[in-house]
């Protein structure tokens, strides 16, 4: 054999084995069954008060899936993505548009439940303006400052941006815009007169109403979305297929209100991919691309 073979042989046989190795590594990473599960949480609050609050669903998961449970709060949605497409958490729960983020980067992940709150698994977002702020309507925004949340929020950019379009109110022409991070940010920022308006979540609005962190007589709401397909619970698809099991079933099973409190949901229903296709419909409406939204 000559020098020239002699190389062509060696590297096909070292391709060789590295292929089967790849085909291992593959093969075991597709039934994924870690001593302990990474579980995030939507960092849209503070990150101590979220896991604090938290704590019963770990203890739950822990009792259901015989298995270690750390809960996590990354910084921001787009960290959270990015958690998840590098195998740093298994179990997520994610806002509608930054599951569909994660899904554009990570097709592997799979939703398997979805929050339901008031009988149904949709919510809204609403737009909130300074009482006192000269702002009556949504077309009182024009020229004003206008606070959306993380940039990958569904409820408090996508769907307000979205609505405001609508309304022939388009960002950076008609209105200037800010993000903020997360939704109680966007609601102290108005309330303070930092912005004008806002958008977010009408279910974090009104319990930040309800705990007193804002003053429903110097915030209003001045208009609200339609549904919006509510936050996935989503697992990565690597998982050994008896543990995927053992999730899906341990949050459709769910019926603890005080843990439920934590998704602000009565409970889990079953739901799949198809069901965010509205959020890739939205964000082409406002001709927004997605590949380049980023926390």
């Amino acid at each position: 054999m000559d020098r020239r073979s002699f190389l062509s042989a060696t590297l096909l046989g070292a391709a060789g084995l590295a292929g089967t190795a790849f085909a291992t590594r593959t093969a075991l990473a597709q039934n994924a069954d870690p001593a302990k599960l990474r579980v995030a949480l939507l960092p849209d609050e503070n990150a101590s008060t979220l896991i604090q609050n938290a704590q019963p669903l770990r203890v739950y998961l822990e009792g259901r899936l015989k298995k270690d449970v750390e809960l996590v709060v990354t910084t921001d949605y787009s960290s959270m993505i990015e958690a998840m497409r590098f195998g740093r958490i298994e179990v997520a729960y994610f806002g509608p548009l930054s599951y569909v983020l994660a899904k554009q980067r990570a097709p592997g992940i799979e939703p398997f439940a979805v929050g339901v709150s008031k009988g149904s698994p949709t919510y809204k977002a609403v737009v909130i303006a300074k009482a006192d702020a000269g702002v009556k309507s949504i077309a009182d925004i024009r020229g004003k400052m206008v606070g959306y949340g993380d940039a990958a929020s569904t409820s408090s950019h996508l769907i307000p941006r979205a609505l405001l379009a609508r309304n022939g109110l388009v960002g950076e022409r008609d209105y200037k815009f800010v993000h903020l991070g997360a939704h109680d940010a966007v609601a102290r920022s108005v309330q303070a007169g930092q912005v004008q308006a806002g958008g977010l979540s009408q279910e974090i609005f009104a319990a930040l109403v309800a705990r007193g962190t804002i003053d429903s007589a110097k915030v209003t709401v001045l208009a609200e979305s339609d549904p919006i397909p509510n936050y996935p619970m989503v697992m990565q698809g690597t998982l050994a297929p008896a543990l995927k099991d053992a999730i899906r079933a341990a949050f459709l099973e769910l019926k603890d209100p005080a843990i439920l409190k934590t998704f602000r949901a009565e409970g889990f229903a079953a739901t799949d991919d198809r069901a965010y296709d509205i959020l890739r419909d939205t964000a082409q409406v406002l001709n927004l691309d997605l590949s380049k939204v980023k926390g």
